[in-house]
């Protein structure tokens, strides 16, 4: 399973660090993977409607989020803005998030790492 998810808006939206992040549960440790598989059924994710809420009226710099989870032949793309009502649906974000964060995290630590520490023999 594949899930793509990109960020826009927010007080504090920088476009060159909202980029889209891709995380596929065959990367992942087979617990975690459950995990999202377990969070997408329960959101019922390819039931819902390609918008899910939307800002409040005179609403401001309110964050959207779009998710696409591609999973056993099907794709299924879902618009959402903040706050996100739906428990099963908030909490398959959060999931995301924190895989993207995570994912972020690594790929920095990689990059990082990449020239050796010239401190060490």
């Amino acid at each position: 399973m594949r899930i793509e998810l990109q960020t826009s808006g927010g007080i504090a939206y920088f476009p060159g660090l909202a980029r889209p992040v891709t995380v596929d549960s065959g990367n992942l440790p087979a617990e975690q993977a459950a995990d999202l598989e377990r969070q997408v059924e329960a959101a019922r994710f390819f039931d819902l409607p390609a918008v899910v809420g939307g800002p409040s009226r005179g609403a401001a710099d309110y964050r959207q989020y779009t998710l696409t989870v591609e999973a056993s032949g099907k794709r299924h793309t879902v618009h959402l803005t903040d706050p996100v009502s739906d428990p099963a649906l908030q909490a398959l974000l959060q999931a995301v998030q924190d895989q993207a964060r995570a994912q972020r995290a690594a790929d920095s630590g990689q990059d990082a790492g990449e020239g050796g520490d010239p401190a060490s023999p």
